[in-house]
């Protein structure tokens, strides 16, 4: 029997190389298709994206690699629309797409859960006015951050030139002592090869958008799967069960 297919949507094109690095790190199919907006960190900008009219064209364009589950792969286009909002979401992506969907957002509230982390530290790329809604979005899930920081970048493209050195730093400065885990909330930010690097860092777990979008696709299609290279969200099959 062949393992489930997980399929990705994803916005424009800054970080989406991480979707093949972790398929061949995992020995998985994690096919990405591509939708379009205008590429700005803007409530408005990031509610047009997220619409289901641009999620149901995504849904089409991944029908041939027939998924087992399928994940909106953007946390501001996700999380923007409030809690309420972004289940309306993806409860239709789901209809559209005819498997079950999620968001990166949730995937965040669930990977926090899985860990057990209810005190956790954001470190966004956004400017703060579109971060201060995840920081709403995962406290109505119980999920407490004890500090955020907010670098005030407007666009995925620029988000998605940041060397590991740069995000590295990013998430050194801008830790909390307080903190049970770390967060970063951006699918354009490339973060799955400096995972273990953040980790031995900080000495705590790391959720990053892409890593969690992909445990989050796993654990929907009932895929059970270990990569240290993943980071600690990665390390326990046990972590794939859809409660």
């Amino acid at each position: 029997m062949s393992t489930p297919t997980v399929g990705f949507i994803y916005p424009d094109h800054a970080a989406e190389d991480d979707y093949p690095r972790a398929a061949a790190l995992l020995g998985l199919a994690l096919p990405v298709a591509h939708i379009y907006g205008t590429d700005l960190h803007a409530i408005p900008e990031l509610l047009d994206l997220g619409s289901p009219e641009k999620l149901s064209h995504g849904a089409s364009l991944l029908a041939v690699a027939d998924p087992a589950a399928v994940v909106w792969a953007c946390t501001s286009g996700s999380f923007v629309y409030g809690p309420e909002g972004a289940r309306g979401q993806v409860d239709t992506l789901a209809d559209a797409a005819g498997v079950p969907a999620s968001s990166t957002s949730f995937a965040f509230v669930e990977a926090a859960r899985a860990l057990g982390m209810r005190r956790v530290a954001v470190v966004a790329s956004y400017p703060e006015e579109v971060a201060r809604l995840f920081v709403d979005f995962l406290a109505d899930a119980g999920i407490e951050v004890v500090s955020m920081s907010s670098a005030g970048i407007d666009t995925a493209a620029e988000v998605g030139t940041l060397t590991p050195d740069q995000v590295l730093t990013l998430a050194v400065t801008n830790d909390h002592a307080d903190a049970q885990a770390l967060l970063i909330p951006d699918t354009a930010m490339h973060t799955l090869e400096v995972l273990p690097t953040l980790e031995a860092a900080l000495g705590k777990p790391v959720l990053t958008a892409n890593q969690v979008t992909i445990w989050e696709g796993l654990r929907l299609a009932g895929v059970s799967a270990v990569a240290t290279e993943l980071g600690a969200l990665f390390a326990d099959r046990r972590r794939h069960v859809d409660h």
